[in-house]
């Protein structure tokens, strides 16, 4: 079981030290905390069927003990469809990534966040938001900048797309925001529930290096950096010197408020990124309330609906490229349209969906269809 004895203290020094600095400074300040998800899907991944570790059963003590110990903000990077996430990511197959993180990472969510906002309820602390970091994140970072190509970034779009009718469902099931940061389709969730995100850019390069940096600010209503190696810079520890440049760029934001130009700064952080990538384009703010629109429109349907997010993201990047906005390569467009082709060829119904993908992907490692109710 989760160690209370070692862990709340953490909590507990991180609420003193924050609390340290509102009371000598004046800065308002609140610790959002993120437990791990240290669950394995080959001993089970919900409660009473892990039986080495019992790590489903931790996770919900980890939750308790961040809240019970000072976390004012709640959240987590939950790990459902991993397993098939990985396996699409290495394959280059949308549809495994679409049944695992689209639908089976839906599934799971739907039975961990009713009871993380009873638990954040319980204890008044606000329950936040999760994120697609171990699925959409890994396709973003295997797809890299210019020079990378073990993954094509118009694949890399698509899986962002689809991540976002699963990380939505944490605000279905009660949680009202921030959003975790790493969690690039924030615009689109935003565009959804108009829920608070939050959101990273060029000032977490430390963490994730990736070429829709300004974009990224265009709809963020916090600005944040992730994590951060220590080591010596020349400006102070590294800490200081990321924190400094968030700082800087935080102060641009608000200054613009002031200014009322915060519209005029909007744009340019979008328009900034917007043609760099297939990721930026399908997030920049007018696309982005386009597949949010897409998958309202299928409602409760966990599988229309994260087709349906892939399907008018890639009718996006096609009209993109198609109008000369937006170029492609010759193998991102190859990926593209092979992955329009396979939305096509999917049932319009999740139980013969599930029927497909449950035959097709059996010998994933990894997968167990107990994991997620079958």
């Amino acid at each position: 079981m989760a160690e209370a004895r070692i862990s709340a203290p953490v909590v507990e020094g991180q609420k003193e030290i924050i609390e340290k600095y509102h009371e000598e400074y004046g800065i308002n300040t609140a610790v959002r905390h993120t437990i791990p998800d240290k669950r394995d899907t080959d001993n089970g991944m919900r409660v009473g069927l892990d039986k080495v570790n019992g790590a489903p059963e931790e996770l919900f003590e980890s939750a308790e003990i961040a809240c019970e110990n000072g976390a004012d903000v709640f959240s987590v990077e939950s790990i459902g469809g991993k397993e098939m996430a990985d396996y699409s990511v290495t394959n280059g197959d949308v549809v495994a990534f679409l049944f695992g993180v689209g639908y089976l990472g839906s599934l799971d969510m739907t039975y961990i966040w009713p009871e993380f906002v009873n638990i954040c309820k319980k204890n008044n602390v606000v329950p936040g938001g999760d994120t697609d970091c171990s699925g959409a994140n890994t396709s973003m970072f295997m797809a890299g900048g210019y020079l990378d190509n073990d993954v094509q970034r118009t694949f890399s779009a698509l899986t962002r797309a689809i991540s976002a009718a699963r990380t939505v469902v944490a605000w279905e099931c009660g949680a009202v925001g921030p959003d975790k940061d790493c969690g690039y389709e924030g615009p689109i969730c935003k565009a959804i529930a108009g829920n608070t995100t939050s959101q990273e850019g060029k000032q977490c390069h430390c963490a994730h290096c990736d070429i829709q940096s300004n974009l990224m600010a265009s709809t963020c209503d916090l600005w944040s950096n992730e994590s951060v190696e220590y080591h010596p810079e020349f400006g102070g520890s590294s800490v200081q010197c990321w924190l400094a440049t968030l700082g800087n760029e935080v102060m641009l934001m608000n200054t613009s408020i002031q200014f009322k130009q915060d519209k005029v700064l909007r744009d340019l952080y979008m328009y900034a990124d917007r043609v760099r990538g297939p990721e930026a384009y399908i997030l920049s703010y007018d696309h982005a309330y386009e597949i949010g629109k897409a998958i309202a429109d299928n409602g409760n349907d966990l599988y229309l609906r994260a087709k349906a997010a892939g399907e008018t993201a890639a009718k996006i990047l096609m009209d993109g490229y198609k109008s000369k906005e937006l170029l492609l390569t010759r193998k991102q467009l190859e990926v593209l349209e092979s992955s329009i082709q396979q939305f096509e060829a999917l049932p319009d119904n999740e139980d013969a969906f599930v029927e497909l993908c449950l035959e097709k992907y059996k010998d994933v490692p990894m997968f167990h269809p107990k994991n997620y109710g079958f």
